[in-house]
């Protein structure tokens, strides 16, 4: 185990104090290791050089090209002098600029002919893409005289020159010379795979995976590395995974089954409808899971509408059958009463427990919010300790020191992603051993991803609809090229109220807030239509019913609904819409999740680039929920070519949200699964994506569920135990108690 250490070296001590401190500064990077694991984004040829043609503006770049042309021009009167360097690299050309004294070393330097690699921030002026003051590195070979240089040229085009994710204060260059230096301590790198594991799929040792990442002689040199080092990544989170579950399945539990003639029996038999398949295929894989002795962890998965809170309701009867209570957790007061409202209403007499004209199998269905009187909030509390009530739906204010519960079976977290570590462990805690665990989420996750975020979790997909439910058509509104489209599309949402149905407005911005004025323009440049569209502030709820209510939809009732109304208010907006007494309804994304009105059949949103494609998904989920065809209308100002306008384009093409999760992930990358992206740490996740690599990830997982059976404290594997301690900080740590 002395070999550590190695790797464990502060960078201070290896490089020396100022490099260091511009490496933890700007990268993150502490030790020898962890510079070890910052790895090349990609390789540059010398032979063919980079395409400067493909140059992405106001990145910072590294090109390595040739020099075409270099002049100095005069101006202000020849008071003042410009360098001018034009390089090429077959593919376009690149200009270089320097002022002032900062002229005379490149001048000297770079020479036409000369081969350099060139960093700095690519701009474009007088409609001309360049680099203002770029660092360089003369490449080698330019510095002999021309004897030597057909030789030396010989073995320098083939090299392969690594070109790492670097930062302005930091080239690209200077991180490999960085990297040069602490290089040899890879060889006393501790291998984390087992050596079955890693033989039996022919992976190479790790510190020539990591030699070999950095310094490769060949392409299959990097081949083998990457392939290597994905499947450390992948393996080493997968364990972390594999022993949370393991850990979970020793802790007991009460197995929770269904008395044969009680209240689930009595609700199947209400039911107008029978359940579609893959309800009762995951309702299967739930009642299971509660039967056991130890806790059930399990995700459901749902397409928008798919019936998930008829799923989790049969699974909360079955617990109240067995002599347990269900707690529901929701993440808005809004939600919550609708969910409560909703599940009343689906089970009639049954949720009327301890009341007159109950029936035989019932029990109370309470709601627990944070703005309820106190009379009701007492009551309430009283029907838990008791266990009169067997289904309580709440906020956070179920957590609350204060609510203790007779006996707790199954929580069932609702829109997963909303709720923190600690307030599911609080809730959990609640129960006299720890309860069963239900996680829903209506935003498809594609299945590594579940297998990677949710791995402690057992998963279930439902991506099938109930029957009866309408199609949604989707188009993409563009009101700026297009203004009459626009007018067209108000046109439609009175001719959906005339045939006595009802329409969301979506806003990105409530309105009583202060003016945002977009972003600050850089300088005074003339600014593109896409730039002045995301310049403009969000439009806002109560501006847009205002304009309306006197404009387009004259005539309709319409109602405002948005997060900063008094808990009451909006109870009492969403009560008129749900009862048909309002036309339309402008709200914010408070209605995103959960709401369930089968009249309202348009939505409209407005400004619908600033939102992300999961969330445009899931508000098209509240029309169409009823019988008649759902419409949900983008309005975008983004020019056609834009990448917002493209991203709107994908949701209206396809339902299918697993599809539109994948399209998500692949533009916003999947930055850190681990939820690092939050709290500004480096990424854990630096050669695996999460997408491209399914494979790897479905068999680390199969493997590292084998090695943690085995050696559940991985005793015989002390590198993959020091592997882990580096993966799981304490954030992350936490990060992953939250599922």
């Amino acid at each position: 185990m002395n070999s550590v250490p190695a790797l464990e070296e502060p960078l201070k001590k290896a490089l020396g104090p100022a490099t260091a401190k511009v490496m933890a500064e700007h990268l993150g990077l502490h030790t020898v290791g962890d510079l070890l694991h910052h790895y090349p984004r990609r390789y540059a040829e010398r032979g063919e050089l980079t395409r400067l043609a493909d140059l992405p503006l106001d990145e910072h770049v590294t090109v390595v090209a040739q020099v075409a042309s270099a002049r100095i021009l005069k101006f202000n009167g020849g008071a003042g002098q410009r360098l001018e360097v034009t390089i090429t690299d077959g593919s376009g050309q690149l200009q270089l600029v320097f002022f002032g004294r900062g002229i005379h070393k490149p001048h000297k330097d770079l020479l036409p002919g000369t081969r350099a690699m060139f960093a700095g921030k690519a701009s474009v002026f007088n409609r001309k893409m360049q680099l203002a003051h770029p660092a360089y590195e003369l490449l080698r070979a330019d510095a002999l005289d021309a004897g030597e240089a057909d030789e030396a040229i010989g073995s320098w085009a083939g090299a392969l020159l690594p070109i790492y994710p670097a930062t302005a204060k930091l080239e690209s260059w200077k991180i490999a010379k960085a990297v040069d230096m602490v290089l040899p301590s890879a060889r006393e790198a501790l291998d984390p795979l087992p050596d079955s594991l890693r033989e039996g799929r022919g992976l190479v040792p790790l510190p020539e995976a990591l030699l070999k990442v950095h310094r490769p002689h060949t392409k299959a040199d990097i081949a083998d590395a990457r392939a290597r080092l994905k499947w450390d990544e992948a393996f080493v989170l997968q364990v972390a995974l594999a022993r949370r579950r393991f850990a979970d399945a020793q802790l007991p539990a009460v197995a929770r089954v269904p008395r044969p003639d009680g209240l689930l029996t009595a609700f199947d038999a209400k039911l107008p409808f029978t359940l579609t398949d893959g309800q009762q295929k995951v309702s299967k894989e739930i009642f299971d899971g509660l039967a056991t002795e130890h806790p059930m962890h399990r995700l459901l998965q749902g397409e928008v509408g798919s019936g998930k809170t008829m799923v989790a309701l049969r699974a909360m009867l079955a617990v109240v059958d067995a002599g347990g209570q269900a707690a529901m957790l929701a993440p808005t007061e809004v939600l919550a009463q609708q969910h409560h409202r909703s599940i009343t209403e689906m089970m009639g007499e049954l949720a009327e427990g301890g009341m007159l004209g109950g029936a035989e199998h019932s029990t109370k269905v309470v709601l627990l919010t944070g703005s309820m009187g106190v009379a009701a909030r007492r009551q309430a509390l009283l029907d838990l300790v008791t266990g009169d009530a067997g289904i309580v739906i709440g906020t956070h204010a179920l957590i609350e020191d204060k609510v203790q519960f007779h006996d707790l079976g199954l929580v069932v977290v609702d829109e997963q992603h909303r709720f923190g570590v600690e307030q599911r462990d609080a809730l959990r805690g609640k129960g006299k051993q720890p309860p069963h665990l239900l996680v829903m989420t209506a935003t498809p996750i594609p299945r590594t991803v579940a297998m990677t975020v949710f791995g402690d979790l057992e998963t279930s997909v439902l991506d099938q609809l109930p029957a009866g439910r309408s199609p949604i058509a989707t188009h993409v509104v563009p009101a700026a090229d297009k203004p009459h489209f626009l007018a067209r599309a108000w046109e439609r949402v009175r001719e959906e109220v005339e045939n006595g149905h009802q329409a969301y407005v979506v806003c990105p911005r409530i309105g009583d807030e202060e003016e945002q004025g977009g972003k600050k323009g850089k300088g005074a440049k003339k600014e593109s239509a896409e730039d002045a569209a995301e310049k403009r502030p969000p439009l806002a709820v109560l501006d847009v019913a205002e304009e309306l209510a006197h404009g387009a939809l004259r005539g309709l009732k319409v109602e405002v609904l948005h997060g900063r109304m008094q808990p009451d208010d909006k109870d009492a907006v969403m009560r008129r819409f749900a009862a048909g007494e309002t036309d339309v309804l402008v709200a914010t994304t408070v209605i995103e999740v959960g709401v369930n009105v089968p009249n309202a059949t348009a939505m409209v949103i407005m400004d619908a680039d600033r939102f992300g494609v999961s969330q445009l998904h899931q508000l098209r989920g509240r029309v169409g929920r009823g019988s008649a065809a759902g419409l949900c209308l983008l309005v975008s100002e983004m020019p056609e070519a834009s990448p917002a306008r493209a991203r709107l384009g994908a949701v209206a093409a396809t339902l299918d949200g697993f599809e539109l999760s994948r399209i998500d992930l692949e533009q916003r990358r999947e930055g850190d699964v681990l939820g690092q992206a939050q709290s500004g740490v480096r990424s854990s996740l630096r050669m695996l994506a999460v997408i491209e690599d399914e494979e790897i990830i479905a068999d680390a997982r199969q493997e590292a569920t084998a090695v943690v059976a085995a050696d559940p404290d991985l005793e015989h594997l002390p590198g993959l135990h020091t592997a882990l301690d580096a993966l799981l900080d304490e954030e992350r740590e936490q990060y992953l108690d939250k599922g």
